[in-house]
């Protein structure tokens, strides 16, 4: 009876059980952005294969919509980063120094994703006919164009290495947690560790010619997910944080 009623204070002084509800919601949209953002709204190259002159034409042909895109991204960067603080809340617990380190790693993520959506709207710009472009030949602009595109796919890359840390991380949180399932901890863990390795594919050519992407990314795809439900439909066990926090 006192157990309960200890697991009652902390609920109402902290809303674990909240936070987790909130921390779903934003991996819902960041989820849902990050399919929707780069492929269904504008074709850009990024995860596609190398940019082409045929990109290109999808992206001049639809541009208010790769603008729109390049802004959906943003919304979603924004929500990685709360979803930082959320996770840091809900799994210090665990261990305070290691849940800020996450929570490093992510922000670090969604700070150079961000700043990388500049190549984004610079080849906006380039195919919208600015007019201060007019002393460039079109050829000089496609080429620009599709460096721009390389440049923002391999600028996710790099922002993707630090998320896959961040996944890493947080996956041994989760299974030392005893309040969220071991096996989520574990799917994470291996997800993060599929991010990680992406930088390697790109740099390392034996490796590249594999063509290992998006495969590599799979196992973390399911991970989020299921992590994401988790954290929408169960939340996580309230008697077991508060004990984890009443030990601190």
């Amino acid at each position: 009876m006192n157990r309960e009623i200890a697991a009652n204070d902390v609920t109402a002084q902290y809303s674990p059980l909240l936070q987790a509800r909130i921390g779903g919601f934003l991996y819902l949209l960041i989820i849902l952005g990050g399919l929707f953002a780069p492929f269904a709204v504008a074709p850009s190259g990024m995860m596609l294969g190398e940019p082409s002159l045929q990109t290109l034409a999808k992206i001049q042909h639809s541009i208010l919509s790769y603008e729109f895109g390049g802004v959906a991204q943003l919304v979603v960067y924004a929500c990685d980063v709360s979803l930082a603080l959320v996770f840091y809340e809900l799994l210090k617990p665990v261990s305070k120094k290691i849940a800020l380190l996450a929570a490093f790693f992510r922000l670090t993520f969604a700070a150079i994703a961000s700043a990388n959506i500049i190549n984004h709207f610079v080849v906006s710009i380039i195919l919208g006919g600015s007019h201060s472009l007019d002393e460039f030949s079109p050829g000089q602009l496609q080429a620009l164009a599709i460096t721009l595109l390389k440049m923002r796919t391999l600028g996710f890359d790099i922002a993707l290495f630090f998320f896959g840390l961040h996944c890493a991380i947080v996956g041994y949180l989760l299974y030392r947690s005893t309040y969220f399932p071991r096996i989520l901890g574990i799917a994470l863990a291996i997800g993060g560790l599929g991010y990680v390795a992406n930088i390697f594919v790109r740099v390392i050519p034996i490796l590249a010619e594999l063509h290992l992407f998006p495969y590599i990314m799979f196992p973390a795809g399911i991970a989020e997910m299921a992590l994401t439900l988790w954290l929408l439909v169960r939340g996580l066990n309230v008697v077991r944080w508060s004990e984890r926090t009443n030990a601190l």
